[in-house]
């Protein structure tokens, strides 16, 4: 939702001269850019445990992040108050970072009275605004609910779950939601303002069988107000929540090796975001830390293969209308027909590679500077059948959900455990399996990628990355084939 632009000078008690002022100040120390960050987050979160609301919390998170770059120093400070001396501290600070601590002035720029030398002043004629597509507009506003009103919701559920399986012996429904009011101002005279929505509600179900155990975490999330809790979620999530228990108690351990590996449509994505995604993040490569650095134009896949990162995408969790930066949302081509065409970048690196920002830099809160980071990352589908790929296999396995990955980014090495999946003998999907890892090499994976589904999709759980600081994101994939990974089994 982007509200009136007084709605958001109100909100944080600031005026745009006084914008301009801090921004003037940034600069004084010998700064090429300062930017100004401002967020007022409101945080509500219940939990229902057995059918009995066991917790619930509320908390606010207030203040402005200021960022002065000069040269290749980045000096960040940030206040909790928007008063005026607290936010002069906090532009000061910055700026003594920037410099490395030189706290001499001598033959800088002079001023004028006001502050504001004569590129800010003409600044002022430059268009305050640049607003444009609203991806997340919203009904009712999460902040004006009642806690309690969610309850009968939530409870529902649980009932839904439990009636559905009677083996699901511990069901637990929890809620959150967020509303963050952000104001954006930079020293290049933009302004830009919005205020995100994001609600999440997730079920973790404990199921019990012969005296096994099994377990089971369905959640959905979106940039969206309240009218997300809908009769037709609670449906998708409770039957998502009961469906393959029956495989999950049956699943066996197979025998490991090196074999080709069917990745499902959906959440495989998230190997794709954390063995692929991470390497294409301009701060990797500018380091020269990533496999991919130096390799822009170079082909490093099939042709057949297409790799978005996306921010446009309505309601969706990684979606913005500007990122934390004050760029606008846009949906990056990483790999085009197999060619390595762009990487994910903020201000900072777009000035190094001298190409525009993709809209990529991101923060947890204003405490953090902005950093690249992915949105909505996903493979664009291709032309082949899920049915007709799985038929292509000898042997192998099918895999639809993964958990505790880890990834090497230099090199692109990663290991992740497959939480379900099926073994593939002579084109049919026959055992179930389990505790087995998929153990690769993300470029290498990529290269070795010979059939792509076309039926992407983008899962809607609640995705969260970390990257030092965590960011909402989402991911997908169509069924794809890698002729060889290797399997951790027996």
């Amino acid at each position: 939702m982007i509200k009136d632009k007084g709605y958001y000078l109100a909100l944080f008690q600031v005026s745009e001269q006084q914008l301009y002022g801090l921004t003037s100040e940034g600069l004084r120390g010998g700064g090429s850019y300062c930017d100004l960050f401002f967020e007022n987050t409101e945080y509500h979160e219940l939990l229902l445990r057995d059918g009995i609301v066991s917790s619930g919390g509320f908390h606010v998170d207030f203040g402005v992040g200021i960022r002065v770059l000069k040269g290749e120093r980045t000096g960040y400070a940030y206040s909790e108050s928007t008063d005026a001396r607290s936010m002069a501290e906090a532009v000061k600070a910055a700026t003594l970072i920037a410099q490395g601590g030189n706290t001499s002035h001598n033959n800088l720029p002079q001023r004028s009275e006001d502050g504001l030398d004569r590129d800010i002043m003409a600044l002022r004629q430059a268009q305050d605004s640049v607003q444009g597509p609203d991806r997340y507009p919203f009904g009712q506003d999460w902040r004006e609910a009642e806690a309690r009103s969610f309850v009968p919701y939530m409870e529902r559920l649980q009932q839904k779950i439990s009636a559905a399986d009677r083996r699901a012996i511990k069901v637990i429904v929890s809620l959150s939601d967020q509303v963050s009011d952000i104001l954006m101002f930079n020293s290049l005279g933009e302004l830009t303002f919005d205020t995100r929505p994001m609600g999440t509600i997730a079920v973790s179900v404990v199921f019990s069988q012969d005296g096994k155990i099994e377990n089971k975490t369905v959640s959905r999330s979106y940039r969206k107000g309240v009218e997300m809790l809908t009769d037709a979620l609670l449906e998708e999530i409770a039957s998502e929540a009961v469906a393959g228990i029956d495989e999950r108690f049956a699943a066996r351990r197979p025998k490991g090796g090196q074999m080709p590996v069917v990745m499902g449509a959906g959440a495989s994505g998230i190997l794709l975001h954390e063995a692929m995604g991470h390497a294409f993040e301009a701060d990797f490569n500018r380091k020269g830390q990533s496999i991919f650095s130096g390799r822009i134009g170079e082909k490093v896949c099939s042709s057949d293969i297409s790799i978005v990162d996306d921010g446009t995408i309505t309601g969706n969790r990684g979606s913005v209308n500007f990122d934390d930066e004050g760029v606008p949302g846009q949906k990056t081509y990483m790999v085009r027909d197999g060619i390595l065409t762009s990487y994910l970048h903020d201000r900072i690196s777009a000035g190094y590679y001298g190409v525009s920002p993709t809209g990529n830099g991101r923060r947890e809160t204003f405490r953090y500077a902005p950093i690249p980071r992915m949105r909505s990352t996903y493979m664009l589908s291709g032309s082949s059948d899920k049915e007709s790929i799985i038929a292509s296999v000898r042997k192998g396995i099918y895999v639809d959900q993964f958990s505790n990955g880890q990834v090497q980014i230099g090199e692109g090495d990663f290991t992740f455990f497959v939480k379900s999946g099926f073994l593939i003998e002579d084109g049919r999907l026959t055992m179930p399996v389990k505790d087995i890892n998929i153990i690769g090499n993300g470029p290498q994976a990529l290269a070795d990628i010979v059939a792509v589904g076309n039926d992407l999709k983008v899962d809607e759980g609640a995705w969260t990355c970390g990257k030092g600081q965590s960011c909402p994101v989402s991911c997908g994939i169509p069924t794809v084939l890698i002729k060889n990974l290797t399997v951790g089994g027996e």
